[in-house]
């Protein structure tokens, strides 16, 4: 996956539309729009423009944004996989931000992950691949990666 360039540009010089999608975000963010049909429509700009550009437009304060990885997983009801998990994540330096366990039924448990991926020592791809070779581990899925 190719890392993204930034540049600093005078917003004087860039089309209106990207000062539109940051007004939507920030109406989104501060919860004076309810949704995005609303916060568009208050912008002034099309939902597909917003969709088109929301990932890639940001304020200058904003670049520097921790970056997050969602994941889901089916774990096997034994004592001290889930530890290995997120042992496996807190070696490659990645910080835990959320867990969300279900109980176990027919001796596997859904849990799902967030954890902040800026800082780790390796590439996301690998650090899955070590949580799947995990014993104990039915499955890993990517929910989200921002």
């Amino acid at each position: 996956m190719k890392e993204p360039v930034y540049y600093i540009v005078d917003s004087s010089v860039l089309p209106e539309v990207f000062s539109k999608v940051i007004e939507t975000k920030a109406l989104l963010r501060t919860g004076r729009a309810k949704n995005v049909n609303a916060a568009v429509k208050m912008a002034g700009i099309s939902r597909s423009a917003f969709y088109k550009y929301k990932d890639y437009v940001f304020p200058f304060y904003e670049t520097r944004k921790m970056k997050i990885a969602t994941i889901t997983l089916l774990l096997e009801h034994i004592p001290g996989v889930l530890s290995k998990v997120l042992d496996t994540i807190a070696k490659a330096q990645g910080s835990i931000l959320t867990i969300n366990q279900n109980i176990p039924i027919h001796d596997v448990a859904m849990v799902s992950i967030s954890f902040q991926t800026s800082d780790i020592n390796k590439d996301v791809e690998e650090l899955l691949n070590d949580i799947r070779k995990i014993p104990g581990v039915n499955s890993l899925d990517i929910v989200s990666r921002e």
